[in-house]
């Protein structure tokens, strides 16, 4: 009962834009997953990996879709208090696609995946690399449009603050542990280090997907000279600029923090016209994953 009453009204949320991407995202991850990964017995991370696992190593009936199924929905609802309704439905729809993706590929397409990579072969070093690039795309996307692949993810944000550690953190010790698990169990410690290649390559992926493969750069320039400062970098790069009032702690000299946003090919210029209107000016910079522009909204009368 509690699970309707939380569902019901984020069932009518959800937004058929997402949902396509989310199906595309299930369908990327379980492509990269039983292409490369899954025939050479490379492991995924979280419970995506965990799954592989278990199928590896119980009756070939219950194979690697079921696993997922089984493993992650309990997660998702486990964390529907935490994460909101419509997460929790844009995350079970991922991974039921994913499932059913991994099970068209193993069972039924005609595509031999049963002892190397149609693609790559037995070459393990590709299999990780692109296996881990594929699901990391697949992953980026659905977190991009509100879901998520894996459940771990939920169990992070929940218990991670609990145990005094970081969300990236409990999931980096959750994957280790995961590969030491793999390397006893198979008697190998080849495939597991293997492994911690894909979930590199994986989450460089994901960071890409998420916050934008050309991240802007944050632009603070400390300087006497605003006004020579400002003039030579709004004619050069015409954008928008902003002026913070500051005062130097040692010197309590007043001056002034330009702030602007540039992306990396203007940098360089940027350094030497600062450089040109205030040779003592002091820059730092910062990467911008996202940027927003909120738009005017009329004010409400008194």
């Amino acid at each position: 009962m509690y699970l309707i009453t939380q569902l019901r009204d984020p069932l009518r949320q959800l937004k058929p834009g997402n949902l396509i991407f989310l199906t595309l995202a299930g369908i990327i991850n379980a492509f990269g997953v039983t292409i490369f990964l899954s025939p050479v017995k490379l492991y995924d991370s979280g419970i995506s990996g965990t799954a592989m696992l278990l199928s590896q190593i119980t009756p070939e009936s219950w194979g690697l879709s079921l696993f997922l199924v089984a493993l992650n929905v309990p997660l998702f609802l486990y964390g529907l208090k935490k994460q909101g309704g419509l997460f929790t439905l844009y995350a079970i729809y991922t991974v039921l696609i994913y499932s059913i993706g991994a099970w068209l590929i193993i069972d039924v397409l005609p595509i031999d995946v049963s002892f190397a990579s149609p693609l790559a072969g037995s070459d393990l070093l590709l299999c990780a690399l692109f296996g881990g690039l594929i699901s990391g795309l697949g992953s980026g996307l659905a977190i991009r449009f509100g879901g998520a692949m894996d459940g771990i993810e939920v169990m992070a944000v929940i218990f991670a603050k609990r145990l005094g550690m970081s969300v990236g953190t409990f999931v980096m010790g959750y994957n280790i542990l995961l590969y030491i698990i793999c390397g006893i169990v198979i008697e190998s410690w080849i495939l597991p280090l293997y492994s911690i290649v894909t979930y590199m390559a994986a989450l460089k992926m994901v960071d890409a997907i998420v916050e934008g493969f050309d991240r802007a750069k944050s632009v603070y320039i400390v300087t006497t000279k605003e006004d020579a400062v400002c003039d030579i970098l709004s004619k050069t790069f015409e954008q928008g600029i902003t002026i913070i009032g500051a005062k130097g702690y040692f010197s309590g000299a007043d001056c002034k923090v330009v702030w602007v946003v540039l992306n990396r090919f203007q940098i360089s210029r940027m350094r030497e016209l600062v450089h040109q209107a205030d040779p003592r000016a002091y820059i730092a910079i910062y990467e911008v994953a996202d940027l927003f522009k909120m738009e005017n909204t009329p004010q409400s009368a008194s």
